[in-house]
C-alpha cells in the first residue's frame, strides 16, 4: 500500500565526460557527454524510501531541463503518494497541461523531459513501496488499473481505452509461463557497445572479437557520414560476425529522404535487419517513403528514441512509416506514456526494440519490454532490446546480463538509483571530474 505525503523534490545536473573516449558518438552526435537531470523525491512516510528519477541528455542543455523539473515540482510536492497512483492519468495531465508550462512543450523538449523525469521517480517510490521491481509491479496489475495510469487523450482514433482493455485481458493467457520464461532465459537484447562512428577499426576489431566470445550474435553499427567508410566498416563488421547473425545500421538523423534510400540501397549487400533513424525523427511521411522503398530489400525502419510523444508514434504506426518501434524510457512521459504506445504497437502488430543508449537507459526500459512480453505482445519475434556497456558501475542496481539476455531485475523499484558518490563527483559543474577537466588550459 502507498503511503506518506511528498515533502521534497530534488534534481541534480550528472555528467559522465564519455566524449573523452568517444562512446556515444554518432553521424549527428560526434562528442556527447552522457548526462542526466537526476530527481530525488523524499515523503514524510516512516519507511524513509525515495524515489530516484531521471532523463538522458548529452551534455549542454541538462541545466535547461533541470529548470523545467524545478518548474514543474509544484505540481509535485505536498501532493499524497496515494492520491497521485489512484488518478495517475489525472496527474500526469495535470503535469503536462500546466497553463503556461505547457507552451514550451506540449508534451515534447525540456519540459517533456522533465515530466518523464519526476514521473520515473514517482514510480521507482511506488514500486520500493509495493516491494517489487517496477515490471513486476505493472505485471501483477489488473487491466483497468493499469489503464487508469494512461492518458488516452489524442490517440482514440487509433487505439481507444476499451481496445486497450481487450488487449489487456488477452494478454492474461499464458502469462504465468511467459514470466517464467524470462525469468528462467531473460530477454533477448543486442548490443551497440562495439561500433561507435569515432571508434578507430582497430577498437571496433577488438570489441567486436570480445562480445562474439561473450555470446553476442545481434549487433549494430553507427553509419551515416561518409558512405565509403560506411562500405568499409559494414564489410569489415560483416566479415567479423559472419553471414549468419544480425546486423542492425544507425544513421541518427543524417540524411535527407532520398538520400536515406540511396545510401542505405548501398549498403543492403550488408543484409541488415533495419536502418535506424534514418532522417528526422518528425518527418512520418518521410519515414513512410523510406520503409516503402526498403521494403523489397528485406531491410525494414526502426525509430523512436526521439519521438517526442503518443502522437507522433500513432502516425508512425498509422502511416506504416516503420518495422520496428523504439520506444525511450525517459523520451516519453515515463511509464504512463510508454504504456500507450506499447499498446498500439500490440494493436499494428509491430515489434518494440527499445532504445538503451545512454546513461540509465538499460537499467529502465528493461522493465518496460520485461512487462511487454509478459503481458502485452506475448512474443519475442523479431524482438530485442539495446544494450550498451558504459556506466552501470555508477547505479546501485545495475544491469545485468547473460548470455545476451537481460537478467530480470529482483530488487525493488525502477533500477533508477544512482550511487551517491557517483552523483558527488559528476555533478556538474562543481563535482571533482568537472573541476578538473574545466580547470585545465
Amino acid at each position: 500500500m502507498v503511503r506518506g505525503r511528498i515533502t521534497g523534490l530534488a534534481v541534480s545536473d550528472v555528467r559522465f565526460p564519455t566524449s573523452l573516449g568517444h562512446h556515444g558518438s554518432d553521424a549527428m552526435h560526434p562528442d556527447p557527454d552522457y548526462s542526466a537531470a537526476y530527481v530525488v523525491i523524499e515523503t514524510d512516510a516512516r519507511d524513509g524510501l525515495k524515489g530516484y528519477g531521471l532523463t538522458f541528455t548529452l551534455g549542454k542543455g541538462t541545466e535547461v531541463v533541470v529548470c523545467a523539473v524545478n518548474a514543474l515540482s509544484i505540481h509535485v510536492v505536498n501532493k499524497d503518494l496515494e492520491e497521485i497512483v489512484s488518478d495517475f492519468r489525472g496527474f500526469y495531465r495535470q503535469l503536462t497541461s500546466d497553463g503556461q508550462l505547457r507552451w514550451i512543450g506540449p508534451e515534447k523538449g525540456a519540459v517533456h523531459l522533465a515530466t518523464a523525469a519526476v514521473l520515473n521517480a514517482v514510480w521507482d517510490l511506488w514500486a520500493k513501496q509495493e516491494g517489487k521491481p517496477l515490471w513486476k509491479l505493472l505485471v501483477d496489475m489488473d487491466p483497468k488499473q493499469l489503464l487508469s495510469c494512461i492518458d488516452f487523450r489524442y490517440i482514440t482514433d487509433a487505439l481507444t481505452e476499451e481496445e486497450a482493455h481487450e488487449i489487456l485481458q488477452n494478454g492474461l493467457l499464458g502469462k504465468t509461463e511467459r514470466e517464467e520464461q524470462v525469468l528462467k532465459h531473460g530477454y533477448p537484447a543486442y548490443t551497440t557497445s562495439c561500433a561507435w562512428l569515432g571508434y578507430p577499426d582497430q577498437q571496433l576489431k577488438q570489441l567486436c572479437t570480445d562480445a562474439l566470445k561473450d555470446g553476442w550474435t545481434r549487433f549494430k553499427v553507427k553509419v551515416g557520414a561518409d558512405l565509403q567508410d560506411d562500405i568499409r566498416r559494414c564489410r569489415l563488421f560483416r566479415e567479423m560476425i559472419g553471414p549468419d547473425k544480425t546486423l542492425m545500421l544507425d544513421a541518427n538523423q543524417r540524411w535527407e529522404v532520398k538520400e536515406a534510400i540511396e545510401w542505405v540501397t548501398k549498403l543492403a549487400e550488408f543484409k541488415p535487419l533495419w536502418i535506424e533513424e534514418p532522417t528526422s525523427p518528425d518527418d512520418i511521411l518521410g519515414h513512410a517513403a523510406i520503409s516503402k522503398a526498403l521494403a523489397p530489400l528485406g531491410i525494414g525502419v526502426a525509430t523512436g528514441e526521439q519521438c517526442h510523444n503518443r502522437v507522433i508514434f500513432k502516425q508512425l504506426l498509422q502511416a506504416k512509416a516503420l518495422s520496428y518501434l523504439q520506444i525511450d524510457s525517459c523520451r516519453l512521459g515515463s511509464v504512463n506514456e510508454n504504456l500507450s504506445v506499447l499498446l498500439m504497437a500490440k494493436k499494428f502488430q509491430i515489434p518494440v526494440c527499445p532504445h538503451a543508449g545512454g546513461v540509465g537507459l538499460c537499467e529502465l526500459v528493461q522493465h518496460l519490454i520485461i512487462f511487454d512480453y509478459i503481458s502485452v505482445s506475448g512474443s519475442l519475434e523479431n524482438r530485442m532490446c539495446e544494450y550498451v556497456d558504459h556506466l552501470h558501475e555508477h547505479f546501485k542496481y545495475p544491469v545485468v546480463i547473460q548470455k545476451a539476455s537481460y537478467v530480470p531485475p529482483q530488487d525493488a523499484g525502477y533500477s533508477t538509483e544512482m550511487k551517491e558518490d557517483s552523483v558527488r563527483k559528476f555533478q556538474f559543474p562543481q563535482g571533482e571530474i568537472w573541476q578538473k577537466l574545466l580547470s585545465k588550459p
